[in-house]
């Protein structure tokens, strides 16, 4: 996934633990502390690396291979300095992340107070990367307790599928789909009662010309099983399907892998996840692939638009860039349609590498995204 991804950290907090995403990619996961609503179980942050099973981890962006395009950005209201927009009331900010532990501890820091207010006080979403089976519902539970009490919507990103980011920085998951099956029933078990929104294993299905057809078809029949239970176990649940960004696969060619995979039974697609194509930009080509989907008219589309405020560089440069920009605020209200929310899906500031280690909470990254100052990386600690 070109410029797709970057860093992020896992399931512990819903603005930041990190998980190295294979293609270039990174995500924020959850951890649970005891300001937190109630919970079972505190979420534990997933591996970066297969040998580094307890630290944050970051996923680089995919690199550009002959079938991933990075087109020249189009431009949009995003590439202007306009505000956010302000963000809904109804997603759920956890308590605990890398970016809020930073600010807590930095009460001082001539950075903080514009952290903190662009930031640190936005929802992101979870990330679930660990594939033990008999640890996932209660961390799943530890987040969705805590949103339902609070009247929220959590945002929760499943990321253990076999053979994730094809062997990538982000690369692990579960040893097979057997395992990988019983890990999403027990994830199922942890959603509640209550309305969520499943962004389901990103990269998945745009990033899977590195298995056999045989394993593909495997894996897409996993995923559509996913999208399945995760419906029946809570059906207030949102679940979307990995519809890599503008700048990857052709709409028509990312439809006909997304049905495949069973898409067109769930709510519908998700893009831009840790990259930087401006909304414009997936607005556009989600409606395509909405359009190629086929199936009911009720599918629509979420967007992560945490980094995207000045759109993708030119040069195609996804490990932290310069002059990148926060995007739209987290919102379910997008007043376009069949597009059903901005999302922070990677949060801000956690580095895809070059700034700092990959999946870290970099504060001058993070400084420098709010207030889309260009530096080249090189140059920032």
């Amino acid at each position: 996934m070109v410029t797709a991804a970057s860093a992020v950290t896992l399931v512990g907090s819903v603005t930041g633990i990190v998980v190295a995403l294979g293609s270039g990619q990174a995500r924020t996961e959850v951890t649970h502390t005891a300001d937190a609503a109630p919970a079972t179980a505190a979420p534990s942050p997933s591996p970066s690396t297969p040998d580094t099973p307890s630290a944050p981890s970051a996923k680089p962006t995919p690199r550009p291979t002959a079938r991933i395009r990075t087109p020249a950005v189009t431009p949009g209201p995003d590439r202007r300095r306009r505000p956010a927009g302000p963000v809904s009331p109804l997603l759920y900010r956890h308590p605990e992340s890398q970016v809020l532990d930073w600010v807590r501890a930095h009460p001082g820091d001539p950075r903080t107070a514009v952290i903190a207010a662009r930031i640190a006080d936005r929802p992101a979403a979870v990330w679930f990367a660990d594939p033990d089976p008999g640890t996932i519902a209660a961390r799943v539970g530890a987040v969705t307790a805590g949103a339902a009490a609070r009247h929220r919507v959590p945002v929760l990103v499943p990321y253990a599928i076999p053979d994730r980011d094809c062997g990538g920085a982000s690369r692990g998951g579960a040893p097979d789909l057997a395992v990988y099956d019983a890990w999403i029933d027990a994830f199922a078990r942890g959603l509640g009662p209550g309305e969520v929104i499943v962004v389901l294993e990103p990269d998945s299905i745009a990033q899977s010309d590195c298995l056999t057809r045989a394993d593909r078809a495997a894996r897409f029949a996993s995923l559509a099983r996913a999208g399945r239970v995760l419906k029946a176990a809570d059906p207030r649940a949102r679940v979307y399907y990995d519809a890599g960004h503008s700048g990857w696969n052709p709409p028509g060619e990312q439809a006909a892998l997304l049905k495949q995979a069973g898409a067109a039974g769930a709510d519908g697609v998700f893009s831009n996840v840790s990259n930087f194509r401006t909304t414009a930009d997936e607005i556009a080509y989600d409606r395509r692939v909405l359009a190629a989907l086929g199936g009911p008219a009720r599918l629509g589309a979420v967007i992560d638009t945490s980094r995207n405020g000045n759109g993708a560089p030119s040069d195609g440069q996804w490990c932290d860039p310069a002059g990148r920009r926060i995007g739209r605020a987290p919102t379910l209200d997008t007043g376009e349609a069949r597009i059903d929310a901005y999302l922070w899906v990677k949060p801000p500031g956690e580095s895809d590498g070059c700034r700092g280690a990959a999946g870290t909470f970099t504060p001058s990254y993070a400084y420098d995204l709010a207030r889309g100052v260009s530096v080249s990386p090189a140059s920032a600690s």
